[in-house]
């Protein structure tokens, strides 16, 4: 069962009919709370780590700013690799992933502060496959993908896919090639799409690595025979996102909200922040308001602007009643 499904069945069998909204649920959740401005509230945030949230949290870093003008917010996002050496070392207060930690990761912090990291799911991403506007692919699956994007195959393809023609594309397009655009190798994309669309296999040498997300969707924009994979949040008009399907010849759904809850896309997941918070201590008041407004109403407003999914309440509860927040 993919991660994301773990946890909404999880939420099912602790809330029972509560799971009926949540998976077709694509606005934000009418039952969050609005946020409430705490006093005393000052001092610095510094948040490391992912590009796929990097907007994200910027725009989270202006809404906090509008009830803490006078907290300081520095962010970077290099990738998701670079998260968990800048919370181990203490260099950042947020450490925002769109993969979670290996276990090498959490092993290292744990080295170090003798307690694990606590990981926040804080919106759902859909990984999406983008090919230009005007191509007229209609569907892929993961063992296509993995022919096209891999030297491997370890999906299951049956032979190297070089060609839109052998996707079935007829006409100009029949013996087009094509122009992989990938993140690389510090991005959790990069490595989301590795575990899951590769099977773990190897990229081929022939992908054009890109720095951020944006420069992926921008390669496939002004690519006609472009094909490359970023986060939902980062579609623009110059691009398409392909339905997929798990196998050769089964449905292939789009990356929307409920297809995403639903199980049936099988490129969604979280995008998470990962904190150092003691499990003895309560968080400083900084870092516990911005949780708290990550996670409000005004929060996911913030999530739902940016293109990404929102979070539903009784994922959100459950997240900040672990926290000793609720």
């Amino acid at each position: 069962m993919p991660r994301l499904n773990r946890l909404i069945t999880s939420i099912s069998l602790m809330a029972g009919s509560l799971l009926a909204p949540v998976t077709l649920m694509a606005d934000v959740d009418s039952d969050l709370k609005d946020y409430v401005r705490a006093a005393g509230v000052s001092g610095n945030l510094s948040s490391i780590g992912s590009d796929t949230l990097n907007n994200l949290m910027t725009l989270w870093a202006e809404e906090f700013a509008r009830f803490y003008p006078n907290v300081n917010i520095q962010i970077q996002g290099a990738g998701s690799s670079t998260a968990p050496p800048a919370l181990t070392e203490g260099t950042a207060t947020l450490a925002p992933m769109s993969r979670p930690m290996r276990q090498s990761e959490i092993q290292e912090f744990e080295a170090r502060h003798g307690y694990q990291p606590t990981e926040l799911p804080v919106a759902v991403d859909m990984l999406a496959v983008y090919v230009n506007r005007d191509n007229p692919i209609s569907s892929l699956s993961l063992p296509q993908i993995d022919a096209i994007f891999s030297a491997t195959r370890r999906c299951g393809g049956e032979a190297d896919i070089t060609r839109w023609g052998q996707l079935g594309l007829t006409g100009p397009w029949a013996n087009r090639d094509f122009t992989l655009y990938s993140r690389n190798a510090v991005s959790g994309t990069y490595g989301f799409f590795k575990d899951n669309a590769l099977c773990g296999g190897d990229f081929k040498s022939s992908i054009n690595e890109q720095p951020g997300s944006s420069s992926v969707v921008q390669g496939v924009t002004e690519s006609i025979n472009g094909i490359g994979y970023s986060g939902i949040g980062y579609m623009t008009s110059g691009v398409r996102a392909v339905p997929l399907s798990l196998g050769d010849g089964d449905t292939a759904y789009a990356p929307t909200a409920e297809n995403a809850f639903s199980g049936d896309y099988p490129l969604a997941r979280y995008l998470l922040i990962y904190i150092n918070k003691h499990p003895n201590r309560e968080l400083d008041p900084v870092t516990r308001e911005f949780i708290k407004m990550v996670y409000s109403k005004q929060g996911q407003q913030v999530v739902e602007r940016d293109g990404y999914v929102p979070l539903p309440a009784a994922i959100i509860s459950r997240t900040l009643e672990q926290l000793g927040l609720e």
